[in-house]
């Protein structure tokens, strides 16, 4: 009996991953829920268990591969008969899916946390086609992402359930699939005709039928158009974006300005000293995010400064007895947090979003709390925090912020925030201009508090001072309103008990 190795559900917005390192090797024995392997998405580190114990027959997709949500990673067989097979037997091997006269259901793959169903908007196969293990069968649209569905074995596509431009919901019935020994075996030679083609174009995979017609009927080639799809295939979604792109662009010839600088040219004794490292996937997605920030958002940034000698001075007197009642020590942020939910209540078009031509005012605060880690910078959501008290602020930062830095926070603990604090300070920033975290409006950053002599009552005296810098989405968000949020954080600060009167 063989069991296969598929990779979990990735998170609402993730459809594919890389595959960082596997810990085992086949013919190696492993115990049910022990770590076979890593994968890397764009924002966290996924580790994939055993779902059987057994022995790691083969590995199927090997390190550094980028495979998609429900992919075939290996096959673990509950005895060592599996794990002899040379690694050239591994096509033939990984389709037990489809015994003899068996039929193997279609299902709609899982499609995301708050996604509940989806249409049907190609079928790369019909009936009677015969089909090879984890080949492409349809196409899904969801109101985030397209999902491919694999076949889950070798056979015959016998029944479509559900046709194209129909809606099923998740877990629904899409096809059935019959297995036979002819199917099965005739399956690994058509699958090397069918991606002869594209192979001859240096891809692994045909495009998105979808895709392939949108770009006849907008005039483009497909060397015009990136994708995003698996192993690089373009999908329909690509299509659309590159024809925006195009009809964004101005009439005089841009081409030169989008594509990439080339090197400058490096002498011979430097190159031999260098060291070139290929970029994580979550500090691509941390580049692209920032860049398209800076690209779609007006954004301004305005200054301020507050005086910390009041708020340092009631976190000297309660730091003790919070720690002791609440087990967590007192921290600026929750000081922080409560000030901009604070001002946040007065000024909510800081808390709010731009969607088409619609401005969405939340009725809540999502805070986001910038988080450094070792592989890069992380925004995890501490929800409704504007009804929640400093220690719950304090449990649920310190909390998130361990789980962030150990590379454990889920998809669904980064997303949905409404306004974001990044603090610089702890490292030693003095100032500096935050970027946008889209399509967030508003972001604070806060910086290193140092003493500085100020003028107080007319006279000089030095004080704590940190230096404030408020990030807006000027579309939005007018001058007036970003300077009100950042006096209203100050005040709010310089004299905490107006958190207290709501002042």
């Amino acid at each position: 009996m063989t069991t296969e190795v598929r990779v979990p559900t990735l998170g609402e917005s993730v459809t594919e991953a890389t595959v960082a390192t596997w810990f085992k090797k086949p013919g190696d024995t492993v115990a049910q829920d022990e770590m076979l392997c890593e994968l890397e998405t764009d924002k966290v580190t996924v580790e994939v268990p055993a779902p059987a114990a057994g022995v790691l027959a083969d590995i199927v997709a090997k390190e550094g591969d980028t495979v998609g949500v429900a992919a075939l990673l290996a096959n673990i067989s509950a005895d060592g008969a599996a794990a002899a097979p040379a690694p050239a037997a591994a096509p033939a091997a990984a389709a037990p899916a489809t015994d003899a006269g068996g039929a193997t259901d279609v299902m709609v793959p899982t499609l995301g946390e708050s996604v509940t169903e989806a249409t049907v908007s190609v079928w790369f196969k019909k009936i009677g086609d015969t089909v090879a293990q984890d080949e492409m069968l349809c196409e899904l649209e969801t109101d985030k992402v397209s999902v491919e569905v694999p076949s889950p074995a070798a056979g015959v596509l016998t029944e479509i359930t559900a046709s194209e431009g129909s809606t099923v919901e998740a877990s629904a019935k899409l096809g059935v699939i019959s297995g036979s020994g002819a199917a099965v075996a005739a399956a690994p030679a058509s699958a090397p005709a069918a991606v002869a083609a594209p192979a001859a174009a240096g891809k692994d995979i045909a495009n998105a039928p979808s895709a392939e017609k949108a770009m006849a009927e907008a005039g483009l080639s497909a060397a015009q158009v990136a994708g995003t799809g698996r192993d690089g295939r373009v999908m329909k979604d690509d299509v659309a974006r590159a024809v925006a792109a195009a009809a964004a662009a101005p009439a005089a010839a841009t081409p030169p300005a989008a594509a990439p600088v080339p090197r400058a040219p490096v002498a011979a004794d430097d190159a031999s000293r260098e060291e070139r490292v290929k970029m994580t996937r979550l500090r691509q997605t941390i580049a692209k995010r920032l860049k398209e920030s800076q690209n779609t958002a007006a954004m301004l940034t305005t200054y301020n400064e507050v005086d910390m000698t009041e708020v340092m001075a009631l976190r000297n007197e309660y730091k003790e007895l919070f720690l002791k009642k609440h087990g967590v020590k007192l921290g600026f942020m929750s000081f922080f947090t409560k000030a901009c939910c604070h001002a946040l209540k007065e000024v909510p078009e800081v808390n709010a979003e731009i969607d088409g031509t619609d401005i969405v005012y939340k009725n809540f605060v999502h805070m986001g709390v910038a988080a450094g880690t070792p592989t890069g910078l992380v925004v995890p959501v501490i929800r409704d925090a504007d009804a929640m008290s400093f220690a719950g602020i304090e449990k649920a930062i310190a909390e998130k912020g361990a789980r962030a830095r150990d590379g454990k926070l889920s998809m669904a603990e980064m997303q949905g925030g409404t306004f974001t604090i990044s603090n610089g300070g702890v490292y030693g920033s003095l100032m500096s201009s935050p970027i946008l975290n889209p399509p967030q409006s508003g972001i604070l950053g806060m910086h290193k508090i140092q003493d500085r002599p100020m003028a107080i009552n007319g006279k000089v005296e030095i004080r704590p001072m940190m230096y404030l810098a408020l990030s807006y989405d000027h579309r939005i968000v007018d001058g007036k309103g970003a300077v009100t949020f950042l006096v209203r954080v100050k005040e709010a600060l310089e004299d905490p008990r107006r958190l207290l009167m709501d002042l």
